[in-house]
């Protein structure tokens, strides 16, 4: 089980290697969410998205004669990246299997950081564990699991450790803290991370409508699944329930989750563009569309969302700008 041991040694694997990314604000946003928001943009990371801290944490930590025979990981396209340019960095073979139906910058971004890409019928129902098996066992590869993984759990963990040190160098001691959430990795690092550097920010997972299976996991006590696996213009996010490793520590750590529509998303965006001067793909903001919409499900005078991933397809963005641009 990941620990902040864990999260801080990884922490030490990373340096000079991950960007620091810093706490972004407006008074814009300010406004529209009627409290203080402050914006954690790991859309500016290497790859794109927070992915590589885990993706790198976990290819670092093996035995490097376990690394060179290579690395498999399954991924809509976030993941994917990360473990690609980890495995290329550290010398690493990397497959990965990804959904055909993801979005294709994911797809050839990921054959261009080196990565063979094998690509299956996610919307078919076609089980991406059981395409990884298979290779795993062929090929001898490590499986580097998107984020019921401890060593990726840890090195998304970092961006806790991060978030700690600059709100107490704000003075923030008491906030909700809202992660995108998928599997719950980010989620469930970021709040081991707190735990332990920040104890009065209060993590909360932030899904999709009709994929909010931590939220429901969160009020039931035990996992709940999604029904459907696609549908949901937010692909990083999207996963069919939490996490066996995840879900124990969100269940320990994390607050109510919430949710968000896609046109929210789609507006985040765009305020994210205008008012902060970065790109966020659709599930890399659902937190900020929580923020700014979910007011009254928020408690305090400040609240801090992440960005995960800026990691989308030019038409998508450009529906966002012309249906919420100004």
């Amino acid at each position: 089980m990941t620990n902040i041991t864990m999260i801080r040694a990884a922490a030490e694997r990373l340096k000079g290697h991950v960007r620091r990314t810093p706490l972004l604000s407006s008074p814009f946003l300010d406004e529209i969410a009627g409290r203080r928001v402050f914006i954690k943009p790991e859309c500016l990371q290497h790859t794109g998205s927070f992915k590589y801290r885990g993706g790198r944490s976990a290819v670092s930590a093996l035995d490097p004669e376990v690394r060179a025979r290579g690395v498999i990981a399954f991924s809509s396209g976030n993941h994917a990246q990360g473990v690609a340019l980890a495995a290329r960095e550290l010398g690493a073979p990397a497959v990965i299997i990804m959904p055909a139906d993801a979005p294709q910058m994911k797809i050839a971004n990921t054959r261009a950081l080196g990565a063979e890409v094998v690509l299956y019928d996610r919307a078919g129902g076609e089980s991406r564990e059981a395409v990884g098996e298979k290779l795993t066992a062929e090929r001898g590869l490590t499986m580097i699991k998107p984020y019921d993984e401890p060593q990726v759990i840890a090195g998304q963990g970092t961006t806790g450790l991060e978030i700690a040190e600059d709100a107490n160098a704000l003075g923030i001691t008491q906030a909700d803290m809202l992660v995108c959430c998928g599997g719950g990795g980010l989620t469930s690092g970021i709040a081991l991370a707190l735990e332990a550097d920040a104890p009065g920010l209060r993590v909360r997972p932030c899904e999709p409508i009709g994929f909010d299976d931590v939220t429901r996991s969160l009020a039931s006590g035990h996992i709940e699944t999604n029904n459907r696996q696609s549908g949901n213009i937010c692909d990083a996010i999207l996963t069919p329930a939490p996490g066996q490793i995840t879900f124990p520590i969100l269940k320990r750590l994390c607050g109510p989750g919430l949710t968000v529509s896609e046109d929210e998303c789609l507006h985040a965006m765009t305020l994210a563009w205008s008012r902060l001067k970065v790109v966020a793909e659709p599930g890399g903001a659902a937190a900020l569309a929580a923020a700014l919409f979910r007011k009254d499900q928020i408690e305090g005078d400040t609240v801090i969302a992440t960005i995960s991933g800026g990691n989308v397809d030019a038409e998508i963005y450009q529906t966002a700008l012309s249906r919420y641009g100004t």
